[in-house]
């Protein structure tokens, strides 16, 4: 009967879920309204209809309940009541590796095709390992934090007191299961920031000097311009972006972070910016880029069915006007780093091309953020340097 009862709240869950909304805005509206749900009950419905939309576009034509079924197979490394009722000989075999499940789901499903998953690997970065990318979408990434200086020991001595397993990454970030509940443990204490590890890792393409200027371009949440001011504390920062709100929101965290010197620019990066930065000329500019996103679709698996192709070419155009409005306000010989969290190369390497061949700059390095192999979003960061006038 519990099993039937979580199958008819999936049901529920996807027959109101509105395209083009996140799951993670969606369900805790629906769970405000039926708060009849206890705690066990919300995670175990949010836990279905994440793994039914990790299967992405694979059989597409077969009956929802049983694609359900699928991806709880193979997300799940330990078996559950739901496939113990629904697929109890699928149930015996889910500690079995991916590979060996995958052939399992094969057999019974002859049209089943891993590529299906996510359907453009053709659109790939240079570098990604196809399978591997496409086998982590039946993985829940980790939930990474970022470590401020000085309280390492006292974040893991708080999370080892109250049980939580983390993973030392290195470099002031840990790694946490998914979901854990940072705001119950560290009540009003601003030790850490959550960050993706690949996020975090695009710090080392920034290499500040003391006293420069540098622009964080497309500032969205600001966790570059935190990188960024942690590395070097003494620099004159701009930070912008075309949300009011974002800019808004980004003051209490900066000074929480204690960063309090920066300007913020309301500005459409789409257009001519020069009435907003006439004066201005950057010794750094952090391009965090507009992008498809799909390299943090292991996250939000939802945006898998939802995607439309041609938004790879509408990206590609936003992302190039916006680097050719951004350019001119670097200096020559100095860095612009570009970053994406897109899996697509015509979004990573192609913008670079277009840089180098069409604005003026000279690649110095350039790689794919492999999220993937550390259940992390998979990134792309570029650090481009402006050609002598």
């Amino acid at each position: 009967m519990k099993a039937l009862n979580q199958l008819k709240t999936f049901q529920r869950i996807l027959g109101n879920y509105p395209a083009e909304t996140p799951l993670g805005k969606f369900l805790p509206g629906f769970y405000r309204q039926n708060k009849q749900m206890g705690s066990t009950d919300r995670k175990v419905a949010s836990r279905l209809i994440y793994n039914y939309f990790r299967l992405g576009k694979a059989l597409f034509n077969v009956p929802t309940e049983e694609r359900l079924m699928i991806a709880e197979f193979l997300c799940n490394t330990q078996t559950n009541s739901f496939l113990q009722h629904f697929k109890p000989e699928w149930a015996l075999c889910v500690g079995f590796d991916m590979d060996e499940k995958l052939k399992l789901v094969k057999s019974t499903y002859p049209a089943f095709k891993l590529g299906d998953v996510f359907p453009w690997s053709a659109n790939l970065s240079d570098g990604i390992d196809e399978d591997a990318f496409l086998k982590s979408f039946f993985v829940q990434p980790d939930l990474f934090i970022r470590v401020g200086k000085g309280f390492d020991q006292h974040v893991k001595a708080m999370l080892t007191k109250v049980g939580i397993v983390f993973k030392d990454e290195g470099d002031g970030c840990l790694a946490l299961p998914n979901g854990t509940r940072l705001e119950n443990i560290f009540a009003g204490q601003h030790w850490y920031e959550i960050q993706d590890h690949s996020s975090q890792q695009t710090a080392k393409y920034f290499k500040p000097q003391r006293w420069e200027a540098w622009w964080d371009a497309c500032a969205a949440s600001g966790g570059k311009s935190l990188l960024l001011h942690e590395q070097q504390p003494d620099l004159k920062l701009v930070v912008s972006d075309i949300r009011e709100s974002v800019l808004t929101n980004l003051d209490e965290r900066f000074q929480q972070a204690g960063l309090v010197k920066y300007q913020k620019k309301l500005v459409d990066l789409t257009k001519n910016v020069d009435p907003e930065l006439h004066d201005y000329a950057f010794d750094g500019i952090i391009l965090d880029a507009p992008c498809s996103g799909s390299g943090t679709w292991g996250r939000t698996p939802e945006m898998i069915s939802q995607f439309q192709p041609q938004r790879i070419d509408f990206f590609q155009h936003l992302q190039q006007n916006i680097a050719a409005n951004v350019v001119k306000y670097l200096k020559p010989g100095k860095p612009l780093i570009y970053i994406t969290c897109s899996a697509f190369k015509v979004e990573n390497e192609d913008i670079v091309d277009f840089m180098v061949r069409d604005l003026g700059m000279k690649l110095e390095e350039q790689t794919v953020l492999k999220g993937y192999e550390n259940k992390a979003d998979t990134m792309f960061v570029a650090r481009l340097v402006r050609s002598p006038l």
